[in-house]
């Protein structure tokens, strides 16, 4: 199989993200979106001892038109939302919302962060719904470590569907891409669709997110949490928030 070629590299800018210092490679002045794939958030935060882990991190705030998905790599999140769902994933798990219709959510360290090391490490990945599903109900599936999928292939390695558009991105340490050159942490490596496979070299210990789908090729309107089709469903989208059709969260 022919290995895919690289078409370019993202650093991942420091980003404020309502006072929480993240990571985001995408989107950045290079590339708006990598199709389906929306935005990529890598926060990695030390949770205050003076604060109360219900006072940290991201409070409640709305959702249309996409799935926020969380992979975690360190401490946890705890999920509430106007839907009465109420879940901690710990470290090794990850979460997926289906924002849909729409939805208000939260995400806080869990209420035994600081002892459990105190730090939290997420990647957040925002995943576009297509047109004919954006208004659907609103779902939210948790996975504990121990529940999400794990397979190995009989020859170790994964081909990648020649439709779909890749990217690798670098949590930390150095890797050499074949065909490419060395690439940092930080980093995206954006994949040219002109192969079935990558092949990677890790220099030091080096943690890796590698992520495939197949682009929807819609076109993308977006404000703030809303992500829709044309500019009059954001104006609905916005309006509906505003006179509670989300739902409400309020945290107890």
């Amino acid at each position: 199989m022919k290995n895919r070629s690289v078409s370019t590299l993202l650093y991942a800018q420091m980003v404020d993200m309502g006072g929480l210092p993240v990571r985001q490679p995408f989107p950045s002045q290079k590339i708006e979106q990598l199709d389906p794939f929306l935005l990529l958030h890598h926060a990695d935060i030390k949770v205050p001892v003076h604060t109360e882990p219900d006072h940290a991190g991201v409070g409640p705030h709305p959702h249309r038109g996409f799935s926020p998905v969380t992979f975690i790599f360190k401490g946890g999140v705890h999920h509430r939302d106007s839907r009465g769902n109420d879940n901690t994933i710990y470290t090794g798990g990850a979460q997926w919302m289906n924002a849909g219709m729409g939805i208000i959510h939260s995400e806080r360290p869990p209420y035994n962060i600081h002892e459990i090391g105190g730090r939290q490490e997420i990647i957040q990945l925002w995943i576009n719904t297509p047109a004919s599903h954006k208004m659907d109900q609103p779902a939210y599936y948790p996975l504990s470590a121990e529940e999400a999928a794990n397979a190995v292939t009989d020859d170790g390695k994964v081909s990648l569907p020649k439709d779909h558009n890749a990217f690798l991105y670098l949590l930390d340490g150095k890797v050499t891409i074949e065909g490419f050159g060395l690439t940092e942490a930080l980093h995206v490596a954006v994949f040219k669709n002109d192969g079935e496979q990558i092949t990677i070299d890790a220099l030091e210990d080096t943690r890796t997110l590698l992520m495939s789908g197949k682009p929807l090729n819609e076109k993308v309107a977006s404000h703030g949490p809303f992500v829709m089709n044309t500019q009059t469903e954001i104006m609905e989208a916005m309006r509906d928030y505003q006179v509670g059709k989300m739902g409400m969260l309020i945290e107890e």
